[in-house]
């Protein structure tokens, strides 16, 4: 998922990816999800992001600016700053929910094999 397109989500679903794995796509990069928990606790400007996680401006831009792609957060300008916050309630209750289900399966997400180059799991390296 190329983050500089600025349209992350869209690039994937018109490439052939369910919408469903495009979402849970957007959501599987570190960063993203960091600013995601730290917007759960109320709007921020980009440079409250970048001194509240230690990134830099353009990291934190690519990345509000996907999420934004996503439909997940959105912003409000007041004057010469933009206040960043969720749009979605339902992406909290969504990632509760992974957090739920990682402690009820003792983070075994962790140990799923990786995919081969061409997208398959090798069944005989998973058994191992």
């Amino acid at each position: 998922m190329a983050i500089e397109s600025g349209s992350c989500v869209r690039v994937e679903i018109a490439a052939g990816t369910s919408p469903a794995a495009a979402l849970f796509h957007s959501l599987s990069d570190e960063t993203r999800l960091r600013i995601v928990q730290r917007l759960a606790h109320g709007e921020a400007r980009v440079v409250d992001l970048t001194g509240e996680l230690g990134l830099a401006q353009s990291t934190v831009s690519k990345h509000l600016a996907c999420l934004r792609d996503c439909g997940l957060v959105d912003y409000r300008a007041e004057g010469r700053q933009s206040f960043y916050a969720l749009t979605r309630p339902e992406l909290m209750d969504m990632l509760a929910a992974a957090e739920t289900l990682l402690a009820a399966t003792g983070h075994a997400v962790a140990l799923c094999p990786a995919p081969s180059q061409d997208g398959e799991v090798d069944v005989m390296e998973a058994a191992e």
